[in-house]
């Protein structure tokens, strides 16, 4: 593991956590084959990269990998046992995957909520998970038996903040209402290549607006009620930094690389900076599983964004191929 001076203690608020380490590239396939020594290798040298640029904050989901992301992960953690202390854990519940019990869907269940969080901590080799998300929204899920689970998994102490993902402010509000313990996370697809959640908001009383799948008012939800905002995607699969789709996506590119110059980081940098810059504070995670793609974000877990507003207008811009209304 990375030398003690390089890591820096996890805070036990995720909310504090400016970069999150996303843990869905580790384990191998999607397939049911069981992991071994590459992966294990494979996945702590992403830690190892993720600890040296300063991030604490591990992002997983119970269906990463078909479980493998959660166990090699908890291998990572068995080999190091101090590292525990060090970092934050979260993970995600509530998508189930096809097979034999079903079709690919969503399931908020009490009983599913308890089972995934009993076989994550077995995976992770842990006693208790730092953050749980509800991964998806369940349109037959009941509020009240949600909030019923998440509260006696708090009070069992096996959980200890709750958050959502892909989640509107609706429907955030409509779980908080029938639960006491606070929703302090929302993770969305937020990047400079899915740009709908700024986009949404300036885009109200024009014919484009139909065109944005981000539902307007959720940033402001929730600002307004302390969740954080984390960004999934953040990256944007590399479409700013040397996998361009269109023409639009290779002028943000040359854009991107001269201010990676001009201000002495590296594009990766520049691409999360972008996220970074907006005053909700998003937290971008980083779901690259090479170290030296991990290494180039470090600036956006040590540096506060270095980008002018007129920058920050101007890569949107040029991103987007089009002006602003």
């Amino acid at each position: 593991m990375a030398d003690e001076q390089h890591v820096s203690p996890a805070s036990a608020d995720i909310r504090d956590h400016r970069l999150i380490y996303g843990c869905m590239g580790l384990g191998g396939g999607w397939d049911a084959e069981p992991y071994g020594a590459p992966e294990i290798a494979a996945a702590e040298a992403a830690v190892e990269a993720a600890l040296e640029i300063g991030v604490t904050a591990f992002d997983h989901a119970d269906i990463y990998r078909n479980g493998k992301s959660e166990a090699v992960f908890g291998e990572v953690l068995a080999r190091a046992p101090e590292l525990r202390r060090r970092v934050l854990i979260q993970t995600k519940c509530g998508i189930r995957l096809p097979g034999d019990e079903g079709p690919g869907r969503y399931d908020l269940r009490a009983a599913h909520i308890e089972r995934s969080v009993e076989r994550s901590l077995t995976r992770l080799r842990t006693d208790v998970i730092d953050v749980l998300l509800l991964h998806r929204p369940d349109p037959l899920a009941d509020p009240d038996e949600v909030a019923g689970a998440l509260t006696s998994l708090y009070r069992q102490g096996l959980v200890r903040q709750f958050g959502v993902s892909n989640m509107a402010a609706p429907q955030i509000a409509h779980l908080q209402a029938a639960l006491d313990v606070p929703l302090v996370a929302n993770q969305l697809e937020i990047s400079l290549g899915r740009r709908d959640w700024v986009e949404a908001g300036v885009l109200v009383n024009t014919a484009e607006s139909t065109g944005t799948g981000f539902p307007l008012g959720t940033l402001e939800h929730c600002r307004a009620h302390r969740i954080g905002l984390q960004a999934w995607g953040a990256l944007a699969r590399g479409r700013f930094t040397g996998a361009a789709r269109t023409p639009a996506d290779r002028e943000a590119t040359e854009r991107v690389a001269a201010l990676a110059e001009a201000k002495g980081t590296t594009p990766e940098a520049i691409v999360l900076w972008w996220i970074q810059r907006h005053p909700a504070r998003v937290a971008p995670v980083i779901g690259t599983a090479r170290p030296d793609r991990i290494r180039a974000c470090r600036d956006a877990a040590r540096r506060d964004p270095e980008l002018t507003r007129e920058e920050w207008y101007d890569l949107w811009i040029i991103a987007r191929g089009a002006p602003l209304p």
